[in-house]
This record gives C-alpha cells, sequence and structure tokens, in this order.
C-alpha cells in the first residue's frame, strides 16, 4: 500500500473514531486545511462515505481502514499504516467509548475493551507515528481525553481512569519530544454535543445546557493550539477551565457534589 498523500505536496493527518462527534469534525477541519486524509472507525461504509464525502468537498485524498482498535490485529493492521506514511504530519487518537452502571454490574469484556480503545492503541499508534515524525523535525499527536480525567466518578470508574492515563501520557511524552519539533496534545473537552453520550446510554438532561459544548468549537480551539505548539493540555471553553481550576482546588465537600450530580447520570 502506497502512502494515500504521496504526490500530493499536501500535509497527511491519521484520525481514529472517525465517522462521527470529535473525530468526524477533526476530519473535516483538517481537510478543509487541506490535509490528506487516512480515517480509521469500525463501520466500512460510513467510514468509506465520509472520505467520499470530504476528497469530492475539499479536493483532498481519504482513505478508510475499516478496523477495530480494541483487538490486536487492527491496533497493529493501522500502527504498520502509521509508519508507511512519509507525509504523516498529524496523529489523532480520538477512538473511544463510554458507560453507564457500576463496575460490579459492567461486562468484564466491555471494560477491558475500553483499557486497551482508550490505553494500548493510543500508545501503539503514537509510537508507530513517531520515529518518522521525528526523523521530519515536524509533527503532532492530538490525544483525545476529557475534562474527566481530572476527577473520578461513580458509573465511571475506567473512563476517568483511562482519561487521565491519556492526559499524563501525552505530558510525559511531549516532555520526551522537547526540542525534536514533535508537538503533543491531550484534548480534554467537557461534554459535547455528539452520539457519544446516547450510545452510552446517559441521561443528557441530568447535565445542565450550559455545560454542553459544540464539536466544531472542541476541535477548532484543539487545532489553534496545535498550530502555536505550546500547550500540551487543552480545556476548551472558559467553563471547563473554571470546573477544572476548582477540580484542582475547590474543597472536598463541594467536590462531593459535583460527583454525585456527575455520577446520577452515570449509575
Amino acid at each position: 500500500m502506497t502512502d494515500s498523500a504521496s504526490g500530493s505536496g499536501r500535509p497527511a493527518a491519521l484520525i481514529t473514531g472517525a465517522t462521527a462527534g470529535i473525530g468526524k469534525v477533526f476530519a473535516q477541519q483538517l481537510a478543509e486545511q487541506g490535509h490528506d486524509l487516512v480515517l480509521v472507525a469500525r463501520d466500512a461504509a460510513r467510514l468509506q462515505a465520509l472520505c467520499d464525502e470530504l476528497s469530492l468537498q475539499f479536493g483532498i485524498n481519504a482513505e478508510a481502514i475499516p478496523a477495530d482498535l480494541s483487538r490486536d490485529e487492527g491496533m497493529r493492521r493501522v500502527g504498520e499504516r502509521i509508519a508507511q506514511m512519509g507525509s504523516l504530519t498529524m496523529l489523532v487518537n480520538n477512538a473511544g467509548f463510554g458507560t453507564k452502571g457500576k463496575l460490579a454490574n459492567r461486562p468484564v469484556a466491555e471494560q477491558a475493551t475500553m483499557l486497551e480503545l482508550h490505553v494500548m492503541a493510543p500508545m501503539l499508534l503514537s509510537r508507530a507515528a513517531l520515529p518518522g515524525m521525528i526523523a521530519r523535525g515536524r509533527g503532532a499527536i492530538i490525544n483525545v481525553a476529557s475534562v474527566a480525567s481530572f476527577a473520578f466518578s461513580a458509573g465511571n470508574v475506567n473512563y476517568c481512569a483511562t482519561k487521565a492515563y491519556l492526559r499524563f501520557f501525552s505530558l510525559g511524552l511531549a516532555q520526551e519530544l522537547a526540542g525534536t519539533g514533535v508537538y503533543v496534545q491531550a484534548l480534554c473537552p467537557g461534554f459535547t454535543h455528539t452520539e457519544f453520550h446516547d450510545r452510552g446510554g446517559m441521561n443528557k438532561k441530568a447535565i445542565p445546557g450550559i455545560l454542553w459544548l459544540k464539536a466544531d468549537r472542541v476541535v477548532r480551539e484543539s487545532l489553534a493550539e496545535a498550530s502555536r505548539g505550546r500547550k500540551v493540555v487543552v480545556v476548551p471553553g472558559k467553563r471547563y477551565k473554571t470546573l477544572v481550576f476548582l477540580i484542582k482546588y475547590a474543597p472536598e465537600w463541594l467536590l462531593s457534589i459535583f460527583r454525585g450530580r456527575y455520577g446520577k447520570a452515570r449509575v
């Protein structure tokens, strides 16, 4: 398989979880900026339709890789594709999902899948991208974490824990890569209007309307920070920057109220 961007003169981006929500908006905005795309998701038909749409609309090359990144075969295949991409300038590790309910009542396989998808896949795909990016002296890796990475919650234990891993992984990796020209970001959005919460069976009405963000805004803030190449942890929206500050410094009694309200949407 050849590099989809070979000969085009355009930068290339690979995005996981690209058929919906934040991943789809990353694909749209990067295509608009002139990137060739390699898009990864499980739904082959939906993925190819998006590639065709973006290719036609923006005149870029878009390649579909149907893969389940919670499985070794899917991780290996996408990692091998990344290693072939001589023009890869951005990797967006976005694939993920949430669940609702206490750990003792959730299927073991489901929770193990979350750890594979949120922890192993981003690490392995980042590892595949790094040698080429370092050799070229440029590139960006965006790991989609969450405001939940700053907290913990009943009904959300592995989601918070795996997103915290992504945030700390990004911070440590950024330090390792200082001076190489390769930028790393942990994108930490709050509640965002996507299919994510519906798929997880969560009660969206339990969350105040003021806390909801649009995916377009989340991605624009992420890419703007990536273009500056300085800030590692990116929290879109002033309300969520304030919330993260409170999580870090507020008294425990206030945090317990927040956890209780958030947990009602998930237990």
